[in-house]
């Protein structure tokens, strides 16, 4: 994203959830935790992080859950479950949103910056998978 006033709208799978978030996110990148991947069902997550002020639900609400209490808050569609954020406790003061939750995820590319490295999968090598789609 080069503009800091692009607008990327994002939301649920059943579409009862929508945001938007305005601006660059302060950081693209990796989790590996295994908190994360049960949450998301995928061997690591990708997240955009934002300020509070810097989104904006305008259709349904994320309904949260303390995964870690006291730590973490996670965020999901209660009528779809697909998963969108997370948060860190307690207070939020920014909202880690789950790229796949992005109308635009391809905008979103992360950096190198991978969290909990040390929980990263021992068959997991990112960015150096061969590709084996057909053209």
């Amino acid at each position: 994203m080069s503009n800091t006033t692009e607008r990327l709208k994002g939301g649920c799978l059943c579409g009862a959830v929508q945001f938007v978030a305005t601006g660059q996110p302060k950081a693209v990148y990796w989790c590996h935790c295994q908190s994360c991947r049960r949450h998301t069902g995928a061997p690591v997550a990708v997240f955009a992080l934002y300020d509070l002020k810097a989104y904006t639900v305008t259709k349904g609400e994320i309904t949260k859950f303390d995964s870690t209490p006291g730590q973490t808050r996670r965020g999901f569609c209660a009528r779809c479950g697909s998963t969108l954020t997370c948060e860190s406790l307690p207070g939020p003061t920014e909202t880690h949103f789950h790229i796949g939750a992005f109308d635009q995820a391809a905008q979103l590319e992360p950096t190198k910056k991978q969290y909990f490295k040390e929980e990263r999968l021992p068959w997991l090598h990112i960015g150096d998978a061969e590709d084996t789609s057909v053209h």
